[in-house]
């Protein structure tokens, strides 16, 4: 078995405990004001991680719910156990299992799995990216005055602080000069509905590396790109994260302040 196929059988068997708890009773607790964990996400994130310890031993295993210390390894696997936590507790179906493993600083597999609408999106460098056994390519809007743009909105907005004003100064520079926004919930299928031609932008700030590491492969290999808010190659320490059709992208960039 390839190691693509494992990793997206890893991500199938966690999406079972994820269905599970969708539909349940769940605990709730707070990580911060706003920031929700279940004891889902903890079951899922223990369950991935025991995988991939046994399926690729030579890699550094960083997951949202229990890493702790650096970002940055030689190789790699970023997890978040449930994309869109928030929506998992509110039973809104877009949430997502992300696994994305990189070596050397660049990404090289990748899975993003919503078991609730049965959503199964990968990625292989050089090979291409898929929904299922259907390959991905980003949409052809060459106009930001008709582009589709997804956005998140960082936890530290209710300390009113940097994050917020950000926040509100993108949204009044953009809503003007795009068709609209949409808010869905999971940086991770945010990257793949923009693999996939459904949106055309997307941007957000404090995002964390198991957020995006696995939609960053999936969209470069349907032919998007991925900067910071500078227009440069994006890194873990950034705060900023641009994504896009790659046709857009000046143009998005263009009324979003460097951060």
């Amino acid at each position: 078995m390839k190691n693509i196929d494992i990793l997206q059988a890893i991500a199938l068997e966690a999406g079972k405990i994820v269905r599970d708890g969708f539909y349940a009773n769940k605990q709730v607790m707070h990580k911060g004001t706003v920031d929700l964990v279940t004891q889902y996400d903890l079951q899922t994130e223990a369950y991935i991680i025991q995988e991939l310890k046994n399926s690729f031993p030579d890699y550094q295993l960083v997951g949202e719910e229990s890493h702790q210390g650096s970002y940055h390894y030689c190789k790699a696997i970023y997890i978040d156990p449930i994309d869109g936590t928030t929506n998992f507790v509110h039973g809104i179906p877009h949430v997502a299992v992300s696994i994305g493993v990189w070596e050397d600083g660049k990404p090289v597999m990748a899975v993003v799995y919503n078991p609730i609408l049965e959503e199964l999106f990968w990625a292989a460098a050089g090979e291409g990216s898929c929904r299922g056994q259907t390959g991905l390519c980003v949409s052809s809007q060459t106009d930001l005055q008709q582009s589709l743009i997804a956005t998140g909105f960082p936890y530290a907005k209710v300390n009113r602080g940097i994050e917020y004003r950000w926040t509100i100064d993108s949204l009044s520079n953009l809503l003007p000069n795009i068709r609209d926004i949409r808010r869905l919930g999971a940086a991770s299928l945010d990257l793949c509905y923009l693999a996939e031609g459904k949106t055309d932008g997307f941007y957000e700030i404090d995002l964390k590396p198991w957020d995006v590491a696995a939609g960053i492969l999936i969209l470069q290999e349907a032919g998007g790109a991925v900067t910071n808010t500078f227009g440069e190659a994006f890194g873990f320490d950034d705060k900023g994260f641009i994504a896009s059709n790659g046709k857009i992208h000046s143009q998005l960039l263009s009324h979003l302040k460097p951060i």
